[in-house]
């Protein structure tokens, strides 16, 4: 499936059950079509869709580090097409749509392997170290 497919087809989907697993670090989401992700806390934190972390325009992204015990204290939802993460460190101004959180999942392995290749590249270990500052990106 082609990026642009794959959007499409993820703004589409819809969520049919999500559930907070406190103990895994994991919130499951089980969408219409069958598929269901396991998306670990620190992963959803480090590709917060929020302006914080993405910025307002390409190249404004802020790599988010030290995330690795973060956890989610409340799903909060919004309207009918989104919620709102709320992260023990604080952040809570991401709206994760619908076809955002099948993104993620549908693309976890990639999306993971290319945050660890930026940490890497700073020269940091993984795990960061625990609430360290995000580093804006060049």
């Amino acid at each position: 499936m082609t990026a642009e497919k794959g959007a499409t087809y993820w703004a589409a989907r819809k969520p049919l059950e999500i559930k907070l697993r406190r103990q895994s670090r994991l919130l499951e989401v089980a969408f219409d079509d069958g598929q269901r992700f396991e998306l670990p806390f620190e992963y959803l934190r480090v590709y917060s869709p929020s302006a914080e972390v993405k910025g307002h325009g390409p190249g404004q992204e802020t790599l988010q580090l030290g995330k690795h015990d973060v956890v989610i204290t409340s799903v909060d939802p919004v309207g009918n097409y989104a919620v709102r993460l709320v992260f023990d460190d604080g952040h809570d101004s991401g709206l994760y749509a619908w076809g955002y959180l099948y993104e993620l999942g549908a693309t976890h392995a990639e999306k993971w392997e290319h945050y660890l290749e930026r940490v890497a590249k700073l020269g940091l270990p993984y795990p960061t170290p625990a609430r360290g500052k995000p580093i804006k990106l060049k």
